[in-house]
């Protein structure tokens, strides 16, 4: 039977394919998603930093309140059908 070795929690390897896999612990903590997009870059030497890729829509996403009244826009999304 083929022993298991078994690595300190909270560590993880590079793989040949330059994949990680990211301990659990430290998963939730930053509250990440499966499937979720993440950049990823260098902070120094031996330091790589992910972070969620940002919608550079989301930022503006009901920023105009008030600028088309109620429907309006429905009924322009309809005009292209």
């Amino acid at each position: 039977m083929a022993t298991v070795k078994k690595r300190p929690a909270g560590t993880t390897r590079i793989s040949s394919k330059h994949q990680v896999t990211i301990p659990r612990g430290a998963f939730e903590a930053a509250g990440l998603v499966v499937g979720e997009a993440l950049v990823a870059r260098s902070d120094g030497p031996g330091r790589v930093v992910l972070e969620r890729r940002r919608d550079p829509l989301a930022a503006f996403a009901g920023s105009l309140p008030g600028v088309w009244e109620p429907g309006e826009l429905d009924r322009l999304r309809d005009e292209w059908d």
